[in-house]
């Protein structure tokens, strides 16, 4: 009589981590908001706006057994290209230069993690080479902002790999908004580049 072999589901956390206020700092939290729109996930799936929480992070990594992560990363390349770096890559890109204090912070709950046995077992990270990252409060740049729903479709094919089945939203679908107080694209972004057109 052969045995019953137990199986799990794995914990998937789809994060995005970013500063929106620095223009395309933001890469990451405006492309896990578009994630958050365009796709419903099953329950052992977490979407989640980091921010710049750094360290904070590591309590949500470590409940998850696999990462994506969307980020705005200097990969040296040309402005607003997309770049997937997967598992063992990921942390020497993560690491490869302080553009910002999140990124440092990223490098860090990675190694807490692994410290804690509690790494992913998987990793993704959906990069963006960023434009601009000298204008405070201003939106991402139009190039950056082109290529998300191109990082979105990356992510919810990277699910589909990992064997998890996505649901694409319908247009025009009401979505409960995954950032508060007024900093969600429609709000904020919309409204700073309108005001940023009107002062032209």
């Amino acid at each position: 009589m052969a045995e019953a072999v137990a199986t799990t589901t794995p914990r998937i956390l789809v994060l995005g981590i970013g500063n929106i206020l620095w223009a395309d700092e933001g890469f990451g939290v405006r492309a896990v908001e578009a994630f958050h729109r365009a796709f419903k996930v099953p329950e052992n799936v977490t979407v989640l706006d980091g921010g710049t929480q750094g360290l904070y992070l590591v309590q949500f990594v470590n409940e998850h057994d696999r990462l994506i992560v969307f980020d705005a990363i200097d990969y040296g390349l040309e402005p607003a290209t997309l770049k997937l770096v997967e598992d063992d890559e990921v942390p020497k890109f993560t690491g490869a230069k302080k553009m910002s204090l999140h990124q440092t912070g990223f490098q860090e709950v990675l190694s807490a993690a692994d410290l804690m046995g509690r790494y992913p077992e998987r990793l993704a990270l959906i990069g963006c080479q960023p434009v601009d990252l000298e204008d405070w409060g201003g939106p991402l740049t139009g190039p950056v902002a082109a290529v998300i729903p191109a990082a979105v479709e990356l992510a919810a094919d990277i699910l589909g790999r990992w064997g998890v089945a996505v649901t694409r939203r319908p247009d025009g679908a009401t979505v409960p908004p995954l950032l508060e107080n007024d900093i969600d694209f429609d709000s904020y972004e919309r409204r700073t580049a309108r005001a940023a057109g009107a002062n032209l």
